[in-house]
C-alpha cells in the first residue's frame, strides 16, 4: 500500500507539468498582438452628397366655437377632410400620422375681474411624409382647400442613408490611410498596419430650411419645394503602427 501511494504522489506533478504548457499556449494565442512600433492616431472624415428624397410636413386644423363640443366636432370634420385629401393624393397610410389633438378654453380678461371663458379652441395636427418631394407642393395646396389652416415644414431627409454612409466610411478610411502615409514619409518611417478603428457619430447637416414658395399668376398659385442637397458625414479615429 505504501508503494502505491508513493507512485501516485510521483505521477501527479508529471500530469500537471503536461497540462500547464497547453494552458499557457492557449493564453498566448488569445492575447492581442501589441504594437511594437511608433503609434500614430488619425481622426478623419468622409462625406457624401445626396438629394433628399423624403419631405415631412405638418398640417394642422384650428377651429373655434362657443362650446367645447362644437369646437371639437368642427375640428374633427375639417381634419377628416384634410386626411381624405392626403389619401386622395396618393399618400400611403403609413406616411400619415396624427401627432396632436388639443382643446383649450378661450378667456376674456378685464381689470380686477376673474377671467371669463368666451369659447373654446380645438386643434389637431398630422405629420405627412412625401416620398415624391416635387409633388409635395401641389398636395399642400389641396390640403388648404380641404380645411387645413396650419402648415409647417418641410423637413427633408434621405429614406435609406446606410449605403451612402458606407461610402462615407470608405472615404474616411482612405483619408486616414493617406494622411498616415504622409506622416510616415515625413518621419522616415513606413505604415505597417492599422491597430484600431473607432467610429464617431455621423452627421447629416441640413441646408438652410427650404421654403414653400408660391408661384402667383393670374389663374393659379401653386406651392413648390426645392430639395437641394444634403451632406452625410462619418468621422473615424484610426490608430496606425509605423516602423
Amino acid at each position: 500500500m505504501g508503494h502505491e501511494l508513493l507512485k501516485i504522489g510521483l505521477a501527479m506533478p508529471v500530469a500537471l507539468a503536461l497540462i500547464a504548457p497547453a494552458s499557457a499556449q492557449e493564453v498566448a494565442v488569445a492575447a492581442p498582438q501589441a504594437a511594437t512600433g511608433t503609434r500614430l492616431d488619425i481622426v478623419a472624415s468622409g462625406e457624401v452628397n445626396a438629394v433628399p428624397d423624403i419631405a415631412t410636413i405638418g398640417a394642422g386644423v384650428v377651429t373655434q366655437a362657443p362650446t367645447a363640443a362644437a369646437a371639437m366636432s368642427e375640428n374633427a370634420r375639417r381634419a377628416a377632410a384634410t386626411v381624405a385629401a392626403i389619401r386622395k393624393a396618393g399618400v400611403a397610410d403609413r406616411d400619415i400620422q396624427t401627432t396632436a389633438v388639443n382643446l383649450s378654453p378661450q378667456y376674456r380678461y378685464a381689470d380686477n375681474q376673474p377671467p371669463v371663458i368666451t369659447g373654446y379652441q380645438a386643434s389637431s395636427r398630422v405629420s405627412v411624409r412625401f416620398r415624391d418631394v416635387k409633388a409635395a407642393g401641389p398636395i399642400l395646396d389641396s390640403l388648404v382647400a380641404a380645411g387645413a389652416n396650419q402648415i409647417d415644414g418641410p423637413t427633408l431627409s434621405i429614406d435609406k442613408p446606410e449605403p451612402l454612409l458606407n461610402k462615407a466610411r470608405e472615404k474616411a478610411v482612405a483619408e486616414a490611410r493617406a494622411r498616415a502615409e504622409l506622416y510616415a514619409r515625413a518621419a522616415g518611417l513606413k505604415v505597417k498596419r492599422i491597430v484600431a478603428i473607432s467610429e464617431g457619430s455621423f452627421e447629416a447637416p441640413r441646408p438652410p430650411m427650404p421654403q414653400m414658395m408660391m408661384a402667383r399668376g393670374k389663374e393659379s398659385a401653386d406651392s413648390s419645394i426645392e430639395a437641394g442637397e444634403q451632406t452625410l458625414s462619418i468621422s473615424l479615429s484610426v490608430t496606425f503602427e509605423l516602423n
